[in-house]
């Protein structure tokens, strides 16, 4: 029989890992059912499945023990240091949605929060689980690479901080080494921004997996000048596109139709996305250049 450790600190879950360093980690576990209910025998799970906080392969039918990590409070925190908010990686995204920091510093996150999938997975799917599963249609990874957000990595004599553009280096690869689990993110607050954005596309209005996603931060003069930006695209590259260029391009000028239009070349150069049974290339290349339009309902602010 499979054991499985629902440890209270951390000091525990390093002492299970230093006597059976071939546990897994994980919490929520919103994917964990589903893909062991689609496994043929013994065959392995995807790298890092939603909710898992290390960089192991879990396969639901192997039998080293599992170690839940959702009733750990440190990584259930979320609070103010300085001008930083600390999000831990098992802080759910109902606690995320109904937390008063992150509504009043990350309207962008609440955003994507709102269309990621049904309240009961909300209620258990967690911050943490959404990053180690490295999908790029998932919908907070989008906003966290705008936000610029810092992943927090520990393991029982070390703690390191990484940029989640470098910690995210694939679908379901990610930078943890054996031994190491997502402590948690910073998130930096004040930083400026008059337009916060998320939208995605789907098969559907609810419960959808996006076939592509933009997420946008804008500062804009009382003029009409664009002073600061930051785009990112989901679900039309093996991770979230970013594009020093695509902002760039953007600053300095007026924020209009004609201003966008001229980061339509480069949004085709960014994104490389694929057919697969949600979308063709073609329809996720013409959504992911069309959602850059969506950002003209905000000119009416000024």
């Amino acid at each position: 029989m499979r054991e499985v450790f629902i440890p209270d600190h951390l000091d525990e879950v390093w002492g299970i890992l230093e006597r059976d360093p071939e546990a897994m980690l994980y919490a929520g576990g919103t994917d964990l059912l589903v893909k062991q209910r689609a496994l043929k025998p013994l065959e392995p799970l995807a790298k890092n499945c939603n909710s898992v906080l290390a960089g192991q392969a879990l396969n639901p039918r192997s039998l080293e023990p599992l170690i839940c990590l959702e009733n750990i409070h440190e990584l259930r925190e979320i609070y103010q240091q300085k001008n930083l908010v600390f999000i831990g990686s098992c802080v759910s995204h109902t606690k995320l949605m109904e937390n008063l920091l992150i509504q009043k510093h990350f309207p962008l996150l609440i955003q994507a929060l709102r269309v990621l999938g049904s309240p009961p997975i909300r209620n258990m799917g967690t911050i943490g689980g959404n990053i180690c599963t490295a999908s790029p249609a998932g919908d907070t990874l989008p906003p966290l690479y705008t936000l610029g957000a810092v992943v927090e990595i520990r393991s029982i004599d070390s703690s390191r901080l990484m940029p989640l553009q470098k910690f995210i280096r694939g679908p379901g690869n990610i930078a943890l080494q054996k031994g190491e689990i997502l402590y948690g993110l910073w998130v930096a607050t004040n930083q400026g921004y008059t337009v916060h954005h998320y939208e995605k596309v789907g098969q559907r209005k609810a419960l959808a997996i996006a076939i592509a996603s933009l997420s946008a931060l804008l500062s804009i003069s009382c003029t009409g000048i664009i002073e600061k930006a930051r785009l990112a695209w989901g679900s039309v590259a093996p991770t979230i596109v970013t594009s020093y260029a695509i902002d760039e391009i953007l600053i300095g000028k007026s924020f209009t139709e004609e201003t966008l239009r001229m980061a339509v070349p480069l949004v085709e150069q960014a994104i490389s996305p694929i057919d697969d049974v949600r979308a063709s290339a073609e329809y996720r290349r013409m959504v992911a250049k069309n959602l850059l339009f969506r950002l003209l309902q905000y000119r009416k602010i000024w």
